[in-house]
């Protein structure tokens, strides 16, 4: 049962090719069921046993070994599902079947990444979800520097990736060790060089400053449904990394690395929220917004202090919501009027109040207003940090927060507000589907920010690790 929820989505897919070119929303019908379908079954299946099939016996013990459990993977499966479902429903590109294919290649990827069990399983499905982005961004996007500085970027993550857990293998005789098991004892220089490895490839996939080279054009390149999964829930993939393999596997080393790695991270939150308040593309602002927002939660995963890594686990998915929402709304203006300059653009919200609505909305959880989940997240993380004595830090997040404020009002003035633009014509406001696609994720945010200890039972698996890094760091 679990493995459908990685092999569905891909077989899906595959079967799309049987539909005719031409049967747009058939194709999206059936994408947003089995998406749907995908959701069902991680929602009612967080109690299923894990599933392992014996793979390698030679030169180490490698097996496909898949699980969901109530942790942090469940939670970013849940999320993974929900969101696809809801973008798949609202594809607004050429060859939509191709493109809704795709979008459940990149689905059961991911979905693989998240609940692997094995390091092999985990490096093989990292690779594989670039396939689907590389493949739009040339086939839908006509982008080539952007699908290659994409391609090549991740490549070498997942190149590094792949030999550090060949690695792994070889020095603990087995990859079979993600969320179970005795952790394996590894010689100094081995650990400090497969750690290298891994922690590479989860700088690149998040993206942390100065590896984020391959994402604002990727992010502005993508039609609005990919990106809103790319940089909502396959940037997670790195920050789920560094919480469930680095933290875990090599303690003593991410100890060691704390220092430059939450140097890079202020680095990141402050250069990605100057940067997104002075973009004139507007999904060039919520590119480099979130460059900021990853920083943050980076910041949190590093402080090693309790209530900022489960601060760090609500911002993870309070982000992954809402910047699905904006980039979707992003989508929905840009069909519309044909442009992403925000000074061509101005007072669509007189014509399109509902589309006004769902961007206000997203914008003023990006920006952490009390009682959504953005600000629930920042609430836990700042006080963890502040906690942990990281008085610094906190102070730097509190001002890149005001900094948010302004860029968000910024994007929705710019875009809604404002003297109606001469030279765009008047567009019909976002359909009934458009509305009940946002409607889920605006219902999650809120969720998130009335009660956020919903994710209370998915956090508890996670204080093997959250409960550990006191004691590690004091040790340390």
């Amino acid at each position: 049962m679990i493995t459908a929820l990685i092999l569905g989505p891909i077989l899906g897919g595959l079967l799309l090719f049987a539909l005719p070119r031409t049967a747009d929303a058939a194709a999206r019908a059936c994408g947003v069921v089995l998406a749907l379908a995908a959701l069902v079954v991680t929602l009612t299946g967080s109690t299923l046993p894990d599933e392992s099939i014996a793979w390698l016996q030679r030169p180490f013990i490698a097996n496909y070994h898949v699980g969901l459990g109530q942790g942090l993977g469940f939670w970013l499966v849940a999320l993974l599902n929900l969101c696809t479902m809801c973008a798949i429903a609202v594809i607004k590109v050429p060859r939509v079947r191709d493109f809704t294919a795709l979008m459940l290649l990149l689905e059961g990827s991911m979905a693989g990444v998240f609940l692997a069990r094995d390091l092999l399983v985990f490096a093989l499905f990292w690779d594989l979800m670039l396939l689907p982005v590389f493949l739009v961004l040339i086939g839908w996007c006509g982008h080539a520097t952007a699908a290659w500085k994409y391609l090549i970027y991740n490549v070498l993550g997942g190149l590094t990736l792949l030999l550090a857990t060949a690695a792994f293998g070889i020095a603990a005789g087995t990859t079979d060790v993600i969320g179970h098991g005795p952790i394996p004892v590894l010689t100094p220089t081995w650990a400090a060089w497969i750690f290298a490895g891994f922690a590479f490839a989860f700088l690149v996939k998040t993206p942390v400053w100065p590896f984020h080279g391959w994402m604002p054009e990727t992010y502005v390149e993508l039609p609005a449904p990919m990106v809103a999964l790319v940089s909502g829930i396959q940037s997670k993939a790195g920050l789920y990394g560094f919480l469930v393999i680095a933290w875990v596997l090599f303690a003593e080393q991410m100890h060691a690395m704390v220092p430059v790695f939450g140097s890079l991270a202020v680095i990141g939150l402050v250069y990605g929220g100057c940067m997104a308040l002075v973009q004139s593309d507007i999904k060039r602002v919520v590119a480099y917004s979130s460059l900021s927002h990853l920083g943050l939660i980076l910041l949190a995963i590093m402080s090693g202090q309790p209530l900022a890594l489960q601060g760090a686990i609500v911002y993870m998915l309070a982000h992954g919501l809402f910047n699905v929402a904006l980039f979707l709304g992003l989508g929905f203006v840009e069909v519309r009027e044909g442009t992403r300059v925000l000074s061509r653009l101005g007072g669509l919200g007189v014509s399109n109040p509902r589309l006004a609505g769902a961007l206000i909305f997203a914008a003023l959880a990006a920006l952490g207003l009390p009682g959504l989940g953005g600000f629930s997240g920042e609430l836990l993380i700042l006080t963890g940090l502040y906690q942990a004595g990281d008085y610094w830090q906190t102070i730097v997040a509190l001002l890149v927060i005001i900094v948010a404020a302004a860029y968000m009002l910024r994007l929705f003035q710019g875009t809604m507000q404002g003297p109606v633009s001469d030279d765009l014509p008047q567009r019909p406001d976002l359909s009934a589907v458009e509305v009940l696609a946002l409607i889920p994720l605006a219902a999650m945010i809120v969720l998130l920010g009335v009660n956020p200890s919903v994710l209370s039972s998915g956090v508890e698996p996670s204080n093997a690790v959250i409960h550990a890094l006191p004691l590690q760091k004091e040790r340390a």
